[in-house]
């Protein structure tokens, strides 16, 4: 059995999808159409065993064979170069499901995809840190402002504004630190959008 070429985005998401099935679903299932479509959706052979156990509970026993012949034609239409790239595009795993004659074009279209898909997720992860490391300035900042309030208030102890001071003088250590890692990577936004941008003017979208 083939492994999945790209293990290391096995934690994207998986070409899959729910294999159960009901009693009606049993009773009335037309096993070349099931399989054709699993094929169409580049499901793993397996999910048949699934089918079987499902079925099994109603006394229902699948067709093997109608299965495989439906999935082997529904793998020919889904194993095209576009149908590669989208899935790399939108960050979904492939799990070697192409017949030979089909994999080579099918696995360079993807990695075309998959590579867009981690050079975008480069930029939007960064932006999502930058956000929220603003907002955990924003707040400090705020807080900074309270503590010289209640080191100047009247109605402060001594203890007050000692413990007011260390506060603030830890908190203006934490903002520092925050705007130098907001730096840092505003200065690794403006790369990964320039590879980005370098990546989607040399390689054209599969269609």
């Amino acid at each position: 059995m083939r492994r999945s070429l790209w293990p290391g985005v096995g934690a994207l998401l998986v070409l899959g999808g729910c294999s159960s099935m009901n009693q009606n679903e049993c009773l009335t299932a037309d096993w070349r159409t099931i399989g054709y479509e699993d094929g169409v959706n580049g499901y793993s052979g397996d999910r048949i065993a699934q089918y079987r156990k499902a079925c099994a509970k109603y006394g229902v026993t699948t067709n093997l064979d109608l299965y495989q012949r439906g999935r082997a034609q529904g793998l020919l239409e889904f194993c095209q170069p576009a149908n590669g790239y989208r899935a790399g595009v939108q960050g979904r795993s492939y799990n070697g499901v192409c017949p030979a004659s089909l994999e080579p074009k099918f696995i360079a279209a993807y990695g075309a995809g998959h590579q867009l898909y981690v050079l975008q997720s480069k930029v939007s992860s960064t932006d999502a840190q930058i956000e929220y490391k603003r907002s955990e300035l924003n707040s400090l900042e705020h807080g900074v402002a309270a503590k010289a309030v209640q080191v100047t208030s009247n109605d402060s102890t001594a203890q007050d504004r000692a413990d007011a001071l260390i506060d603030a003088e830890q908190t203006a250590e934490r903002i520092g630190r925050l705007k130098a890692e907001i730096r840092q990577l505003e200065t690794d936004r403006i790369k990964y959008e320039r590879d980005l941008e370098t990546y989607r003017a040399s390689h054209a979208p599969v269609n």
